[in-house]
């Protein structure tokens, strides 16, 4: 079966579920689930049960597609997503989001746990993201181009949406946090950092440093969706910080600001759709 097939059969049994027609999607990060809970008159389905989508296998992640309204915005959540490092080949990381678009979402907002690399983040933190550098040795449009899908060379000089980080930031102000803006940098894991190769990133102009949302970046402008991205920085990475890293500090810290993170969400989705 052709890709795009497998795109419009996962989109057909999905419309099946639900009439529900999303305008705004949201993937969700390690740790970050229970915003699911806040879509209103929510339909649920597992991954598993959907066309093509594959089996989540990283705690945290839950591994549902969840349909319903946020603000009165009409959403599509992603609770959980899969990784590159998890085995999947890069077309399955990015499926969900091209079903998405599929479906009619027009924004997509990622989230993700990330290490904090800039000096002036610390565990807690909700970065929005402004930019990306993609060191994960792959890109997730390589091979056949499908026009149906988008062109074959898009342009990347604006992927997260500077209007949406505005929005972010107006309501981070609101729940009272300070903004905090960076550049998020994706390799492929799962090994942490050494603190030689933080260094590096660091040279680079990396502020945060995760193994996720640069190939669903991508594949978002390569759809002609507006991007907003937000990372939670659930610890400092290797070398800045002189404690071990693991991913019981991911989720311990994603755990901890899960009210503040569900409230951004809250205010911001509605006002993507608008």
């Amino acid at each position: 079966m052709e890709p795009y097939d497998k795109i419009m059969e996962a989109v057909e049994f999905i419309r099946a579920k639900s009439l529900l027609q999303p305008r705004v999607g949201v993937v969700l990060g390690s740790g970050l689930g229970e915003f699911a809970a806040r879509v209103e008159g929510a339909a649920a389905i597992p991954y598993e049960e959907i066309p093509h989508f594959r089996k989540v296998s990283v705690a945290g992640h839950a591994g549902r597609l969840v349909l319903g309204t946020v603000g009165g915005a009409p959403t599509a959540v992603l609770q959980g997503r899969y990784h590159y490092y998890e085995g999947h080949a890069i077309e399955d990381v990015v499926f969900p989001v091209r079903v998405l678009a599929r479906l009619g979402i027009q924004s997509l907002l990622l989230t993700n746990a990330a290490g904090g690399i800039g000096r002036e983040l610390q565990p807690g933190d909700l970065m929005i993201i402004r930019d990306h550098i993609n060191l994960m040795g792959l890109n997730p449009l390589r091979g056949a181009n499908d026009e149906r899908l988008g062109p074959r060379f898009p342009d990347m000089s604006a992927v997260y949406d500077p209007a949406f980080q505005e929005v972010i930031a107006a309501a981070q102000a609101e729940i009272g946090r300070t903004p905090r803006h960076g550049v998020y940098l994706a390799l492929s894991g799962p090994s942490y950092e050494t603190p030689a190769e933080i260094r590096m990133l660091a040279a680079l102009g990396a502020d945060a440093v995760g193994m996720s949302t640069v190939p669903e970046a991508v594949c978002a402008r390569h759809l002609g969706l507006r991007v907003a991205g937000i990372s939670c920085v659930t610890n400092l990475a290797a070398g800045i910080s002189k404690a071990p890293l693991s991913h019981n500090e991911v989720t311990e810290t994603a755990d901890r600001v899960k009210g503040d993170f569900m409230k951004l969400l809250t205010l911001v989705i509605p006002k993507m759709e608008k």
